[in-house]
């Protein structure tokens, strides 16, 4: 499995306010594919509250520091027949 890290460093409003946003679009674009996609699913519910308190998090604008961590499988997705 690959892994793969950045850390950014929030030490300005501007900074916040950049997270606050990316965060503000991740979590809606989360729960426009919960509607569609994995609808009424147990993780997609897990997914959104955990993306939703991040996101509420952020809206209180700050410093801190934003890690994000990417972790790719070998394997291919599973074909839906």
């Amino acid at each position: 499995m690959d892994e793969y890290e950045a850390t950014f460093e929030i030490t300005s409003k501007d900074d916040a306010h950049a997270v606050e946003r990316l965060l503000n679009r991740l979590y809606d674009s989360l729960r426009e594919e919960s509607r569609t996609i994995r609808a009424g699913t147990d993780d997609s519910t897990e997914m959104l509250e955990r993306f939703e308190s991040l996101r509420n998090t952020a809206q209180r604008q700050r410093p801190g520091k934003l890690k994000v961590v990417f972790e790719q499988r070998d394997e291919p997705f599973e074909e839906k027949q």
